[in-house]
């Protein structure tokens, strides 16, 4: 009973101690990937901001050639949504939907993911022109883990995870526009 007691007692105190680690945790993250693409700022642009497009660069859109897809909306224009449900957890079931679109610079989206896990993040993708045919592409994404979720940031690297999906998109898109 000693035993068990003192057992207890120490997991006792090893959560009390990981929730007051948490107070002092960031609960914000920011993933945000660049690549130069060669082509014209309006012409990257006109291709990024449909959503259906990046079934052709993303590297979650590839992932699992059998996930069903929804769309609602105007493709390119605010409000439209893009679903998507899949049965391989890596990917699981969510919706992005534009929610901002400064034309011919930058795009904003909401996705809401629903299983594995229920989250609703940002994400953005801008254009810059770097001359006449080249065209600096951002892809980003913002997160928050609500206390004491946010634990989980000092354990995961969301920078790494993220980050070479979002390189990979990138560089799919590249080579997609500079055919």
């Amino acid at each position: 009973m000693k035993t068990l007691k003192k057992i207890l007692i120490g997991l006792g105190i090893l959560i009390v101690i990981l929730l007051i680690t948490a107070e002092f945790v960031k609960k914000d993250y920011t993933v945000e990937r660049e690549i130069t693409v060669n082509k014209p700022k309006q012409e990257v642009f006109d291709y990024v901001k449909y959503l259906k497009n990046q079934e052709n660069y993303s590297k979650w859109a590839t992932m699992d050639p059998k996930m069903k897809k929804t769309y609602h909306g105007i493709d390119g224009t605010v409000g439209f949504v893009s679903a998507w449900d899949s049965n391989n957890k890596d990917v699981g079931k969510g919706e992005q939907e534009i929610k901002k679109i400064v034309e011919g610079e930058r795009i904003d989206f909401e996705l809401r993911f629903f299983k594995p896990f229920q989250s609703t993040e940002q994400a953005y993708m801008t254009t810059e022109s770097m001359g006449d045919l080249k065209t600096n592409v951002k892809w980003g994404f913002n997160g928050h883990m609500n206390y004491p979720m946010n634990l989980m940031l000092l354990f995961m690297n969301f920078e790494k995870m993220i980050g070479s999906d979002l390189d990979t998109g990138l560089k799919n898109l590249k080579n997609k526009l500079e055919k």
